[in-house]
């Protein structure tokens, strides 16, 4: 791998038998050009071989600190027109952010005497003061008595309350026997009595309560003095982090090709979240445009791969090719990739044009359909064409949501749909009550060793990268899958899928993840490898009609 000084790298192969592309790629779905295919291989070999620096990706050895990473390679050419390519990684590696044959980051937050590594220690300076004003036992003691000081308050005077209730009640009782068996004046000198003694609760309850405020007031004082100085700190090192990451964000600025900078807080402005998110403009492809803008070097094609062990949470295997993420790194490259001819965004056509609904069966409540791979289940951001508009035009008087359920838009197979809110409802409670059975059909890429199997992952959408599912214990919803083998063949593997619970790209995420069967779904564009289509089938469904209450099942082939 020849590295120029100005960190051009020229193909170690001719390259005359390829095509340049014809326009840059779209970098959030792409398949990789050939030319971006021979630099990745060469920027792969290149990590087999390099002895310059260390970083464990869990290729080899020890998995238990292995980290994997995204890196991305720009396909350039230079004001000599020669065709080559720039490398980059995503974030640090091997503990910095500069290291041979990479392009260099945005902006070097990691520069010795820089504002950010100061900032940074200033903070780190004022945690370890927290840490050790928190470990001081006295807060914890004074903390305690404070709560026993008030839990006795609330007993003493909510007991003072009950008793005036009660004596409250035998005062009247008193009253209402007194006035038909006294005289008058023997009256009327009880209910004066009756009367001093209702006072005189209500004084001691006044006293109570002031005795028991006192005692409040004291015991919070002396927690204050310990906790104010916390707090004080604390709200400085809040006001410090914010300030220093307003200024990072300021020294994040992005070129285009026409020569246009913006920084990351004008950038993100333009965004539903306004701020950036952790960790913007350090992924591969903004270093790599960056560094292409700076030097006058020509964007023809882009391709990330992920090299290394899988993150736990996200999907991300060895070798594979990714798309840009959504949350950070699409405002950044819509603006350094204004005025450059894109590849037209695939997700913008719709691929269910020319495919047809079959519908399986039909009465005056309900449908059963078989839904194609490609189209909607419901209309989306962009594409109007679904299951619902099309069951809408043909049945035009049908009322309510229609459809009862969905599936992926890459997924086909059965789907329950409602010609009316009644009917809609009985069915939805069915799949609320998990009454309904369900199988899937789905081929992997590659070899099972189980025959069988459940599946325990919570799932959650990741929020930098919308569609995209994550494992998450702390906040992901419990997602259940029981599978079993139907056959192996051609390093392939077909299965049944059974979902307990049904999560968006539940059976895809227990398909792809490491702690999942770690095999994709053939065909699967955001958790393995593209192909004609998602191998991916609901074939079976059986559940009670919602009139006759008999029991209805259905089942229609996948066609691989």
């Amino acid at each position: 791998m020849l590295l120029q000084d100005n960190h051009f790298i020229p193909f170690t192969q001719a390259i005359d038998s390829y095509t340049l592309p014809e326009r840059f790629t779209f970098p959030f779905y792409y398949q990789p050009h050939p030319l971006c295919l021979l630099a990745a291989k060469e920027l792969q070999n290149h990590l087999k071989t390099q002895t310059q620096w260390i970083h464990n990706f869990g290729i080899s050895g020890n998995k238990d600190q292995a980290i994997g990473k995204m890196f991305g390679v720009l396909l350039v050419q230079n004001k000599n027109n020669e065709i080559g390519y720039l490398a980059a990684f995503s974030g640090k590696l091997a503990d910095t952010n500069h290291l041979p044959n990479f392009v260099p980051p945005v902006f070097d937050m990691l520069k010795k005497d820089g504002f950010f590594l100061k900032g940074q220690a200033e903070i780190n300076g004022i945690t370890e003061q927290i840490i050790k004003l928190e470990q001081n036992p006295q807060i914890l003691e004074f903390e305690s008595f404070l709560q026993a000081e008030i839990q006795s308050s609330s007993l003493q005077i909510s007991a003072h309350r009950e008793k005036m209730i009660e004596d409250r009640k035998i005062r009247k009782s008193q009253r209402v026997s007194a006035e038909s068996s006294l005289k008058h004046e023997d009256f009327l000198q009880l209910k004066e009595q009756l009367s001093k003694e209702s006072v005189k609760q209500k004084l001691q309850l006044r006293d109570l309560n002031i005795y028991w405020n006192e005692k409040i007031q004291k015991a919070e004082y002396q927690l204050k003095q310990l906790t104010t100085p916390l707090s004080n700190l604390k709200d400085q090192r809040k006001k410090l982090s914010a300030n220093l990451q307003q200024k990072l964000f300021d020294q994040y600025q992005f070129l285009n090709s026409k020569g246009n900078v913006k920084n990351l807080n004008t950038i993100f402005l333009q965004t539903p979240q306004l701020t950036p998110p952790a960790g913007s403009g350090e992924c591969a492809a903004p270093k790599l445009l960056q560094y292409a803008f700076k030097n006058n070097l020509k964007p023809l094609a882009m391709a990330e791969f992920w090299w290394g062990e899988s993150p736990k949470s996200e999907i991300k295997q060895h070798l594979k090719f990714y798309g840009a993420c959504q949350g950070k790194c699409q405002p950044i490259l819509s603006h350094m990739l204004e005025g450059i001819k894109m590849d037209e965004n695939p997700l913008l056509t719709n691929p269910a044009k020319g495919k047809v609904i079959d519908i399986i069966y039909e009465d005056d409540v309900m449908l059963v359909i078989n839904k194609p791979s490609g189209l909607l289940s419901v209309p989306g951001k962009n594409i109007e064409d679904s299951v619902y508009y099309r069951i809408k035009q043909l049945y035009p008087k049908a009322t309510g949501p229609l459809t009862v359920h969905r599936l992926d838009m890459s997924t086909s197979g059965l789907i329950l749909i409602a010609l009316s809110n009644e009917t809609h409802k009985k069915l939805q409670r069915q799949f609320i009550n998990r009454s309904i059975k369900k199988r899937y059909i789905a081929l992997l890429d590659g070899l099972l060793v189980d025959n069988s199997g459940i599946i325990e992952l919570p799932l959650r959408v990741d929020l930098n990268d919308r569609p995209r599912q994550l494992v998450c214990y702390e906040h992901g919803k419990a997602a259940k899958t029981k599978w079993e083998v139907i056959e192996r063949k051609n390093k392939r593997t077909k299965v049944y899928f059974h979902p307990i619970t049904g999560r968006t790209h539940q059976l895809r995420i227990h398909a792809a993840h490491l702690k999942g069967l770690n095999t994709p779904i053939v065909g699967d564009d955001l958790y393995g490898d593209k192909s004609n289509r998602l191998h991916l089938h609901a074939e079976f469904i059986e559940f009670y009609h919602p009139v006759t209450k008999e029991i209805m099942s259905f089942q229609v082939d996948a066609e691989f």
